[in-house]
């Protein structure tokens, strides 16, 4: 199944990885907080890891570890602007339960 961006997700990740002025894509990594469990964490990548897994979306390059992946296989992300908020949403069909704020989620 894989990593997959919507094409404002993918612009908006090309014009950050473009005006830092290097990167070869982004990671996109899960960890352990929050009132639920989990929590999407999302970084450049400079150096590919030989552990990780790549995916390719809408012209960007998504790097996942396999740790993570269990997590995260079959998420499509999305960016989004809903008057002055923005950011990043994920739809992840492995989430069962998600916090109140929407900062972590359980599987």
């Amino acid at each position: 199944m894989g990593v997959s961006l919507t094409e404002n997700a993918a612009e908006h990740v090309n014009a950050y990885l473009q005006s830092r002025g290097k990167g070869v894509g982004i990671r996109l990594a899960v960890k352990t907080t929050g009132c639920s469990g989990l929590m999407y964490v999302l970084e450049p990548v400079d150096e590919i890891q030989p552990e990780d897994v790549r995916f390719s979306s809408q012209g960007v390059e998504v790097f996942v570890d396999p740790k993570s992946l269990v997590y995260v296989d079959g998420t499509e992300m999305d960016y989004v602007k809903q008057g002055l908020n923005e950011g990043f949403e994920f739809k992840n069909p492995n989430v069962k339960d998600e916090c109140g704020c929407g900062e972590s989620f359980t599987v």
